[in-house]
């Protein structure tokens, strides 16, 4: 795994360093995470790594393309390391949790537009709302 993400790292021209090792290895683990959350993960194991070293990390990975951000409306801004195809996601309405969902059919039959504008597409995002498993049980008749 280390080895992966040191490759990943220096093929978009970013230094090895363990915040990053650490903030790859934790999404990888845990995906859809907040930046508050990241920096608890990041902490457990190394307590040195400051709050404002995990935010620089995920802007740096970020631009440099191993991480994508996404931020469903009215929520907080949640990164993932899936960036290498154009999925969506579902948002569980009353606890916020949040899963990959592949696009329907075909190949990303979602940047087909029925009218671009003029617009190259190279990205869509659809956000599908909802209640995840333990909140539909929860509000279930017992």
């Amino acid at each position: 795994m280390r080895s992966d993400f040191e490759a990943r790292l220096r093929a978009v021209s970013l230094r090895v360093t363990r915040p990053r090792l650490a903030v790859l290895a934790a999404l990888r683990e845990h995906p859809h995470v907040d930046a508050e959350a990241m920096t608890t993960l990041v902490r457990a194991g190394d307590p040195t790594v400051s709050r404002q070293t995990v935010y620089d990390v995920l802007h740096a990975l970020t631009d440099a393309g191993l991480v994508r951000r996404i931020q469903p409306a009215g929520a907080t801004a949640r990164y993932e390391s899936r960036v290498a195809d154009n999925h969506h996601h579902v948002v569980c309405r009353s606890c916020g949790a949040i899963a990959d969902v592949d696009c329907a059919v075909g190949h990303a039959p979602c940047l087909t537009a029925s009218d671009n504008h003029g617009f190259v597409v190279d990205e869509a995002e659809v956000v599908y709302w909802g209640s995840c498993p333990d909140c539909a049980a929860d509000r279930s008749p017992q």
